[in-house]
């Protein structure tokens, strides 16, 4: 095999979390006053640290943003984590690799709790040797630190060794920064164009032709 660690994302990259995420951003914003009907307006909170999307597209403060995480999680902590879905071919992928001679390892920018919580939820957590997400006071969110973090934890040291699956330019980005290559998947939130421009090394449209390429 090319690769002997495969490190996922996992919103937009194994799971479709559009309705728990966009739902739980939809009630925080509420409780500052902000009314969004349609849930695709917010879809591009899917990838980004939820602080800095706050931040970002309502310009709130660093002490708003805290807080609008905090609403965040009072409604996606019980019901929002459980609204999402698997990709097709995704757990058939998953079992053939944990099979193979490869470490699976889960790098995630969702706090890694809740990232846990969302894999035994599917069944999924035995397939991995490592899960790794954010920590929860949000200090380490973004996938460059993900990244680091999942590398460090995994003792890995050629970073040839080692590639990035993901579905945004945060997960190719986060790789690059810490040397490893990046294979994006159009399935989830990002697209073929955001991808390849922000350095995947190459696209998948579907879990059954990257687990081929994975495998050979």
């Amino acid at each position: 095999m090319k690769y002997s660690h495969v490190l996922f994302d996992l919103d937009g990259t194994i799971t479709e979390p559009f309705e728990g995420i966009t739902k739980a951003v939809q009630y925080a914003l509420k409780k500052f006053g902000i009314k969004v009907e349609d849930l695709n307006e917010l879809r591009h909170f899917i990838g980004p640290p939820l602080f800095e999307s706050f931040r970002n597209s309502y310009g709130m403060t660093q002490e708003e943003s805290i807080t609008a995480v905090e609403y965040y999680r009072e409604y996606y902590v019980p019901t929002g984590i459980y609204e999402c879905s698997l990709y097709p071919g995704i757990e058939e992928m998953l079992k053939k690799l944990h099979e193979s001679p490869c470490k699976v390892i889960l790098a995630t920018s969702k706090p890694e709790p809740m990232a846990i919580k969302v894999l035994e939820h599917f069944g999924l957590d035995k397939y991995f040797d490592l899960i790794c997400g954010a920590s929860l006071d949000e200090s380490r969110a973004k996938k460059e630190l993900v990244v680091a973090y999942a590398l460090e934890s995994a003792n890995i040291t050629d970073k040839n060794t080692a590639i990035m699956i993901g579905d945004r330019k945060f997960d190719v980005e986060g790789a690059a920064a810490n040397g490893i290559s990046a294979i994006g998947v159009t399935f989830g939130h990002g697209g073929r164009d955001e991808l390849e421009e922000a350095g995947a090394i190459m696209t998948f449209d579907d879990a059954y032709s990257l687990t081929d390429y994975l495998l050979s």
